[in-house]
């Protein structure tokens, strides 16, 4: 298997932090259990790191941007005693009826990392808890799309018709249309796979002290 990524596009909500309906509140930002440590070792091992997140609450009149970014900047706070960074975070602010070109699985928001950050689809790894994320991650072309059975993940499982995960991942073969390439228990679990099998030679290289 082609040891080829260098960029890893992480959803947020139900990936990194624990789900809520909405959050629109720092008080509300709890990352979910080993995701910091998880991100911390994807960037030791040379991977950047980048967030990207639909976040409709805004287009639907929960929150404002304001309360976006104090959740936002309470997330990379958490995130400094594991000194893993995010090299830039992304949103769609519309609700799902805008017809916009970024909410996913539309590509926009990749697009834009793209032409700010260089970033190479063909070097792109993509994880979420949601259809919508895999979705996105094909669209563009990523090589590798990692779904996780947190936040709304066992939901996306059943309704995409994937195979019971009986281990911390698990690759999948046959795939049909829409199907991630791998099925991880949660953020640790993808990290690992990362680490083991696909992380290119030039990032795991960095990771030795």
């Amino acid at each position: 298997m082609p040891r080829s990524i260098r960029h890893i596009l992480l959803d947020r909500d139900g990936t990194v932090i624990v789900e809520r309906h909405y959050l629109a509140h720092p008080g509300g930002v709890e990352l979910l259990p080993g995701a910091g440590e998880a991100l911390d070792r994807l960037a030791r091992a040379g991977a950047d790191l980048h967030l990207v997140t639909n976040q409709s609450g805004i287009g639907r009149g929960y929150y404002g941007e304001v309360d976006y970014k104090a959740v936002q900047a309470r997330l990379l706070e958490l995130l400094v005693p594991f000194g893993a960074p995010i090299r830039a975070t992304v949103h769609c602010p519309h609700a799902p009826d805008a017809g916009c070109d970024c909410r996913k699985p539309a590509t926009g928001l990749f697009e834009r990392l793209a032409a700010v950050h260089g970033l190479d689809a063909a070097a792109t790894a993509v994880i979420g808890d949601k259809a919508s994320d895999i979705a996105f991650g094909l669209a563009l072309g990523a090589p590798l799309t990692i779904l996780v059975t947190t936040g709304h993940g066992e939901q996306a499982v059943a309704a995409l018709g994937l195979p019971v995960l009986t281990g911390p991942w698990r690759e999948l073969t046959d795939r049909k249309p829409g199907w991630p390439h791998v099925l991880a228990r949660d953020l640790p679990a993808a990290a690992d796979y990362l680490l083991a099998r696909r992380l290119a030679p030039d990032c795991t290289a960095k990771a030795a002290p």
